[in-house]
């Protein structure tokens, strides 16, 4: 048999053919498994988030070659994750969804220093203000960086708030003495999640991050549509038919207090309806004559009759008014034009 037709079987050491059979059981014990970049965490840093997670997600880190070997051997889709491993990752799995992990991961990442050669993630601006340090050197630095810097009351202040580079810049050495020197930290440090697979879906970090506050005020505010258009256009559900039984049973109200019907459910509204229109149109008689006594006097805002109280009261005044003009004339000297001045006021 020629050597092209030889079928080749690779033999891997059973150490690494071990490690891959633990990593094929971890992918499958868990509902979702995404990668995440481990690149320039620290050691000590690592383990500290690893114990942070413990009981919510568990970090699986190994060969790369390798966990590419156990997403193949595990297949269901998630293979595709083989895209995101590159350089240094690990493998994380949860059973919690994917929503909830990527925000577990961003909540647990906190500010770092940058390097010199690192990639700026974001754009880096020293603040304006005093930096603390004495006069000196660090003051030409600052201007060598891009920042506007001078000597004031013993002290380096920063002027302005100064842009002094842009995302994506790689950093100088320059740049990150003064950064540090200043205790800036631009970067944020943390298991940086690529994507994760779950229940057959692969998800990405732009599509994890999501405003949870936002996401709810959207569907409540669908669920409100959708409600009003469904007692709008009456069509029953078990959420709407409570409110379409009461819109239907004030709108039979209104009917039937409108055409007066003689009903036991409507009499108590349409008596006090009928009084205000009786007590409206006595209001507008002016010959009081002409209208029953207990309707004298009524009108369209009030038409409480006047209370035994205060008739009584306005009795008691008349009877007082009279006594005080008999007591005047008995002081009178008989005087004619004292009468006549006495009977006009």
């Amino acid at each position: 048999m020629s050597e092209s037709g030889t079928r080749q079987t690779e033999v891997i050491p059973q150490w690494k053919q071990d490690e891959v059979d633990e990593l094929v059981e971890f992918v499958e014990s868990y509902q979702s498994v995404g990668v995440v970049g481990v690149a320039g965490i620290p050691s000590k840093q690592l383990q500290a988030m690893r114990r942070e997670l413990y009981g919510s997600a568990q970090v699986r880190m190994s060969r790369n070659t390798l966990v590419n070997r156990a997403l193949d051997e595990v297949d269901d889709g998630v293979e595709t994750l083989k895209e995101y491993i590159a350089g240094q990752v690990a493998l994380i799995g949860t059973d919690d969804n994917p929503f909830a992990l990527y925000k577990e991961l961003e909540a647990s990442k906190t500010p770092a220093p940058i390097n010199a050669g690192e990639v700026a993630p974001n754009d880096i601006v020293i603040p304006e203000g005093d930096t603390g340090v004495d006069p000196g050197p660090f003051v030409g630095e600052l201007q060598q960086v891009g920042a506007s810097a001078r000597i004031m009351d013993g002290s380096i202040k920063v002027t302005e708030d100064s842009h002094v580079l842009d995302e994506g810049e790689e950093v100088s050495e320059e740049l990150a003495n003064v950064l540090a020197e200043l205790g800036i930290e631009p970067k944020e440090v943390g298991l940086d999640l690529r994507g994760v697979f779950s229940e057959g879906v692969l998800f990405e970090p732009d599509e994890l991050a999501i405003d949870v506050d936002e996401y709810r005020a959207d569907i409540q505010s669908a669920v409100a549509a959708a409600t009003n258009l469904s007692v709008n256009a009456v069509y029953p559900t078990t959420q709407t038919a409570p409110t379409l039984i009461a819109k239907a049973t004030g709108e039979a109200k209104a009917v039937g207090l409108f055409a007066n019907i003689e009903s036991p459910d409507f009499m108590p509204e349409l008596i006090t309806k009928a009084d205000a229109q009786l007590r409206a149109l006595a209001a507008n008689i002016d010959d009081e004559e002409a209208l029953p006594e207990e309707l004298r006097g009524v009108s369209a805002q009030s038409a409480e009759p006047a209370t035994e109280d205060e008739s009584t009261d306005e009795e008691e005044a008349e009877a007082e008014a009279d006594e005080a003009d008999a007591d005047d004339t008995d002081d009178d000297d008989g005087d004619e034009a004292g009468d006549a001045l006495g009977s006009l006021f």
